[in-house]
C-alpha cells in the first residue's frame, strides 16, 4: 500500500508550526492516499523517523515523501535524503520515492502577484519589488529565487525586483534596503518569500521600522507567503511526478 510522507522545515514558534500542520492537513483531504503522515526536519515533532516509521505500521510498502520547502537547498538535497537513507535500512522491504521541493513554479509568481494586490497600494512606475528569502549558503538558493525574481517582473510588468536574504547569502536585507533608498523607486513593496510566521518576520518588520521607515520612501511589507491553496496544487504535481516512480533517494531538485 502506498503512502504520502509530507516532510516540513519546522519552527520554534507554535503558530507557525500549527500553520503547517493545517496546511498538511487540507493536502491530505484532497488526496485519494489512505496513508498520509507529516512531520518535521527540526525544532518541532513529529520527526522525519516518527512520521516514517508511523507509516509502515500503517501498512505502507511504499513512502513518497514530498519535502514541504520552498527552495533547492541543503536541506533538500542532503540533509532529507540523509536522513531518509538511514531510516529506509531499517525498512529495506518498503520502497521509498523522494519528490521535488517547490522550487520555481508559476504558481509561485501567482501567489507574489497576490500579495502584492491585496495591500491595496497601485504598483506604477515609481514602483520595485524586494524579494527576501531565507538565504542559504547553497548557490541554488540564490538561482532559484533570482530566476523567481525575474518571472514576477515579466508577469506583473514591473521595472524592477530584487532579491536579498536573510543569513548565509548576499546581499543582505539591509544592503539590499540601502540600495533601495538610493534608487528613484518612491515605493518599495517588500515580500517575504517564507512560507511561516516567527522569528524571522519579526527581524524583516524591525529592520524596516529602525532603519528605513521615517525617510521620503514609502516601504509596503507585504504578507508572507503562508501556506496558500496553489502550494497545495504544487504538491499534487511533485507527487504526479514521481507517483510511479522506481525506488531511489533523488540528491537534487
Amino acid at each position: 500500500m502506498e503512502a504520502i510522507l509530507y516532510i516540513c522545515h519546522g519552527s520554534r514558534v507554535k503558530k507557525a508550526c500549527e500553520q503547517a500542520i493545517s496546511f498538511i492537513k487540507k493536502c491530505m483531504a484532497q488526496s485519494p492516499v489512505t496513508i498520509q503522515e507529516f512531520c518535521f526536519l527540526e525544532l518541532a515533532s513529529p520527526t522525519i523517523e516518527e512520521a516514517y516509521e508511523k507509516c509502515v505500521q500503517r501498512g505502507a510498502d511504499k513512502i513518497i515523501v514530498l519535502p514541504v520547502l520552498l527552495l533547492t537547498a541543503v536541506h533538500a538535497k542532503e540533509e532529507i535524503p540523509n536522513e531518509l537513507e538511514r531510516i529506509r535500512k531499517r525498512f529495506p522491504h518498503v520502497e521509498m520515492v523522494y519528490g521535488r521541493p517547490i522550487g520555481v513554479h508559476h504558481h509561485m509568481i501567482d501567489i507574489l502577484i497576490e500579495r502584492l494586490h491585496e495591500t491595496g497600494e497601485d504598483l506604477s512606475e515609481d514602483s520595485m519589488v524586494l524579494l527576501i528569502g531565507r538565504g542559504s549558503s547553497d548557490p541554488d538558493v540564490v538561482r532559484d529565487l533570482t530566476q523567481i525574481a525575474q518571472l514576477l517582473k515579466r508577469k506583473a510588468g514591473l521595472s524592477r525586483v530584487d532579491t536579498c536574504y536573510l543569513t548565509a547569502a548576499k546581499p543582505s536585507l539591509e544592503e539590499a534596503l540601502f540600495a533601495a533608498n538610493k534608487c528613484s523607486y518612491k515605493k518599495i513593496f517588500i515580500i517575504p518569500y517564507l512560507l511561516f510566521t516567527g522569528i524571522l518576520m519579526n527581524t524583516i518588520q524591525k529592520t524596516i521600522k529602525n532603519g528605513f521607515a521615517d525617510g521620503e520612501k514609502e516601504y509596503i511589507l507585504c504578507h508572507y507567503l503562508g501556506y496558500h491553496p496553489l502550494i497545495g496544487n504544487i504538491l499534487q504535481e511533485r507527487y504526479a511526478e514521481i507517483s510511479g516512480g522506481i525506488d531511489r533517494v533523488s540528491h537534487y531538485a
